[in-house]
């Protein structure tokens, strides 16, 4: 059996002695430094999540910039490549203008080339008419 003398009395105040000299010398001191690390770490994770909030922002900005300047580019191209199709336009309607323009002078100088060249014909027919009858005839005309 377990005998209680003062022994056992002075090893509990012994150990309470020392519970209360680690208390003051190691376990408040750690127990300081690890609330300190904790807050460091606390501090840290909002700080990172702060940033990550910033990034995910400017990341949004960006994207919403892109997406803008993508659609102005889109709507400029639009623009520029109805002004290039008004401008082949006009540009071939003035060809078309010219073309037909040149056909018709040259189908009139062809009408008039015909009209002198078929005077010259017959010009020329009519002599050579007399001159076969000449000497078919043997005689003048």
């Amino acid at each position: 059996m377990i005998t209680l003398d003062l022994a056992f009395f002075i090893q509990i105040i012994n150990f309470g002695i020392l519970l209360l000299v680690l208390n003051f010398a190691l376990y408040k001191p750690i127990r300081a430094i690890l609330a300190e690390r904790r807050q460091e770490i606390e501090s840290a994770r909002e700080r990172a999540l702060s940033v990550d909030n910033q990034v995910n922002d400017k990341v949004s900005e960006y994207e919403a910039r892109l997406r803008d300047a993508k659609s102005e580019a889109s709507a400029k191209r639009a623009e520029l490549l109805k002004e290039a199709q008004a401008q082949e336009a006009g540009v071939l309607d003035k060809a078309r203008r010219d073309a037909a323009y040149s056909i018709a002078s040259i189908r009139e100088r062809i009408a008039k080339e015909s009209v002198d060249t078929r005077a010259v014909l017959q010009k020329q027919a009519g002599l050579l008419s007399d001159d076969i009858c000449e000497k078919i005839l043997g005689r003048s005309l």
